[in-house]
């Protein structure tokens, strides 16, 4: 089971709440019913129906938890809306940020409370089949969640009569192996069709066209894990975590210079609470706070107040992506911060947009050039210039949110910035061959 962080008493734990029932083994059914599993399954089955069913989650005001934060009830509805003999599920458990664990963490601990969600949606939006996509590079997890998917079969939970309704779910688990872009929606399902993982112009969604051309659910594996909470304690009960905008709790993968760890977190919790969970900074200056992976934003400290929570983050210029936040202290240089995560977003990009494959290379070059003693004069204006025209003709979130290290650098920290380009020096003294400034932290050599 992974270890969770211990949070403040009082915090809902909607994800998490049967891990210490689960704790000894997190395959045991019995024990899984026990604590409540499948009893959300049940009220959509026997109570709700699959109208009512996708009522009460648009009601909730689940968003979903794999970045974006789209409303789970409008997709479900528009998947169940389409005139067609066939739909899909597919649950996204593929953790494609290479440093966040959170999905298979969650997957790992409970794993009934995602196959529950994922029968839920099946259910409610008129799905026979279900696809949980998982990495390939993770043997345990995917024996124990091909493990469950036989043991909620032989209970009737899953396969051809699901709980008597008449309703059939069959629920694969899919490893796959690729890279960061299967995070995005329709790479995925091109992955699961055997194609060349790149993104496809929206409109169409996949809930109107989708795998194999027909109406899919895409949905996280948190937030389709959410689902029987909703439905079991209700939606008031839900409403009233978080913030009104963004209701309920998300995994968040903490990192910072004094500590480690994964914890769930209510939506609309003040970023002062989650540096704190990292362990702060210890004895050292909070420099800046990275929120949602390599495409994430850089946050000030006089930011600390921003709730976690995905409007009031975007405007910040940062979004919760992959549910990472990491904290940097004094010690950190945030040019070469943004530097190395272009870096990796370049790396990364499909090759398919011309401004994706070119423009986040040069914007790392234009990186490379500041940290490396050899700026230009015009290299913030081109940085500027080039960030927006890359954000504004992407394809899909990768390039539009990847310029986002650059951007909130150049808004909350111009001045280092300047330091880099007008006179040469970094005041954290990471970089090399730059002149360190003087009264600078003292973390490495001083070249000229």
């Amino acid at each position: 089971m992974a270890d969770f962080l211990k949070t403040p008493r009082g915090w809902p734990a909607v994800l998490t709440g049967r891990a210490d029932a689960l704790a000894k083994d997190p395959s045991d059914l019995d024990a899984a019913v026990h604590a409540g599993a499948f009893e959300g399954l049940r009220t959509a089955v026997r109570d709700l129906g699959a109208t009512g069913t996708i009522a009460t989650v648009a009601s909730s005001g689940l968003r979903g938890r794999g970045g974006a934060g789209y409303p789970t009830g409008d997709k479900w509805r528009e998947a169940a809306s389409r005139a067609t003999d066939q739909r899909y599920v597919v649950a996204n458990g593929y953790g494609a940020d290479p440093a966040v664990r959170t999905d298979a963490a969650l997957m790992a601990a409970d794993p009934w409370a995602v196959l529950e969600g994922i029968v839920i949606a099946a259910f409610a939006v008129g799905a026979t089949e279900a696809i949980l996509a998982v990495r390939a590079d993770d043997p345990a997890l995917i024996a124990l969640l091909e493990g469950a998917v036989g043991a909620a079969e032989e209970a009737g939970f899953i396969g051809e009569d699901v709980l008597g309704s008449g309703h059939r779910v069959t629920v694969t688990v899919r490893p796959v192996q690729g890279a960061y872009m299967l995070g995005e929606e329709t790479v995925l399902l091109k992955a699961l069709e055997g194609r060349r993982g790149q993104p496809e112009q929206r409109p169409p969604y996949p809930a109107e066209r989708g795998l194999f051309g027909q109406p899919t659910v895409v949905n996280n594996v948190q937030t389709l894990a959410t689902v029987p909470w909703i439905l079991r304690e209700g939606v008031p009960s839900f409403t009233a975590i978080g913030a009104p905008e963004s209701p309920g709790t998300a995994l968040v993968q903490l990192r910072g210079p004094e500590g480690a760890g994964i914890a769930e977190v209510p939506l609309g919790t003040p970023l002062r609470e989650l540096v704190e969970l990292a362990g702060g900074t210890g004895s050292r200056n909070l420099k800046a706070i990275l929120v949602g992976g390599p495409t994430g934003g850089l946050l000030p400290p006089d930011l600390l107040d921003t709730p976690y929570a995905f409007d009031a983050l975007r405007a910040a210029g940062a979004h919760i992506g992959s549910g990472s936040i990491v904290v940097a202290d004094d010690r950190a240089c945030v040019v070469d911060l943004a530097r190395l995560l272009t870096r990796f977003s370049a790396d990364q990009a499909c090759g398919k947009s011309i401004p994706c494959r070119i423009g986040l290379r040069r914007l790392y070059e234009i990186g490379e050039r500041m940290t490396g003693g050899r700026p230009n004069p015009t290299d913030l204006t081109l940085l500027e210039d080039l960030a927006h025209d890359v954000a504004a003709s992407g394809l899909c979130d990768h390039e539009r949110l990847a310029t986002l290290p650059f951007t909130s650098a150049m808004r909350y920290f111009r001045s280092e910035l300047d330091e880099h380009i007008l006179r040469s020096t970094c005041p954290a003294g990471v970089c090399h061959p730059i002149v360190v400034a003087a009264g600078s932290v003292d973390q490495g050599p001083a070249n000229g």
